[in-house]
């Protein structure tokens, strides 16, 4: 059977809202920015040639009409997305320091993308996906946890891969043990999963991106990939241990970076599977996500900073 998404992707679309200088009265201006990590998956996707379908909730508002917007002109399949009248979009502010790094301060109590119900979920959008791909932020809250659990039992029924990026914030969490466990509670679920250096330890216990790894790899996951910010990545299977040194770049604002080297992994591993990877494209599986997240970090915001495949072609010479 030919699929139609490369990737299906349920979780936050949301506003990032980033400062872009100072009024005449010294208060900070902000450039309104759509974003979200599950949309940034797939808009680093869709940027690389990748077919991607979205499943989520966003308010029927102004910032929600956006997301659709931008989407849909990104070719983005949208009929999983509801507007809710009942619910705003959720809205981050966010704030950068010189080298590019960020904190957030978010508007979502509750935003509509935590009032997604499993009944809402567009199941058609997962049997037709090569990979179905959540993050840890619609576990934070009911409905959506049961909604996200719900399709990822539906992905795992109709035989597609499942991918899971933690994507630790958090503000967003009631506190730091509820984190942990709901994050580690679908480890044994997932068959890919991408995590930062950072969140090795809240995932596993383990410091060490290489303990961590092999931690969640004897959980079930049978494919880790491990970003270690300036210094590369990783990629751990049971058989494969990879590391791929990354770019030099001039970082400007760091939003979207893990997103970018999630969507360019899935869209890698949407074409050739996960059964296949050994070490020889296990290492150019890591050059290509490290250069889109690389130029990802060279531009401002989310969406708008994910590369094209004509970007990466440039980098690579091709």
């Amino acid at each position: 059977m030919t699929l139609k998404y490369d990737v299906t992707a349920l979780g936050e679309a949301l506003i990032d809202f980033l400062p872009v200088g100072k009024s005449e009265y010294g208060a900070t201006l902000f450039a309104q920015n759509p974003g979200g990590a599950p949309a940034n998956v797939l808009t680093a996707i869709d940027r690389l040639c990748g077919s991607t379908a979205f499943i989520g909730k966003v308010g029927d508002d102004i910032q929600g009409r956006y997301i659709r917007n931008v989407m849909n002109n990104l070719a983005i399949d949208t009929s999983g997305l509801i507007l809710d009248p009942n619910y705003t979009t959720t809205m981050a502010f966010v704030d950068l320091d010189e080298n590019g790094d960020r904190s957030f301060s978010f508007a979502r109590k509750p935003g509509a993308d935590t009032q997604l119900t499993k009944e809402e979920v567009n199941v058609e959008l997962i049997q037709n996906a090569s990979i179905f791909h959540f993050g840890s932020l619609s576990l934070t809250d009911e409905p959506a946890r049961s909604a996200t659990l719900y399709a990822i039992e539906e992905a795992k029924k109709a035989g597609v891969l499942v991918s899971y990026d933690p994507n630790y914030r958090a503000p967003l969490w009631p506190d730091e043990a509820t984190a942990i466990a709901q994050m580690r509670s679908v480890v044994p679920k997932v068959d890919i999963m991408k995590l930062s250096e950072e969140e090795c330890a809240l995932l596993t216990g383990e410091a060490k991106p290489e303990a961590a790894a092999d931690a969640l790899l004897s959980q079930g996951v049978k494919c880790v990939f491990i970003t270690l910010g300036g210094d590369g990545s990783m990629l751990r299977t049971k058989d494969v241990s990879v590391f791929q040194p990354g770019m030099n770049v001039y970082a400007v604002d760091t939003t979207g970076a893990g997103d970018a080297f999630c969507g360019a992994i899935l869209f890698q591993l949407a074409n050739q599977g996960i059964t296949q990877i050994n070490k020889d494209n296990g290492k150019r599986i890591l050059k290509f996500a490290n250069i889109v997240a690389g130029l990802c970090v060279e531009k401002h915001g989310g969406i708008p900073s994910m590369p094209t495949i004509t970007d990466i072609q440039d980098v690579l010479g091709w």
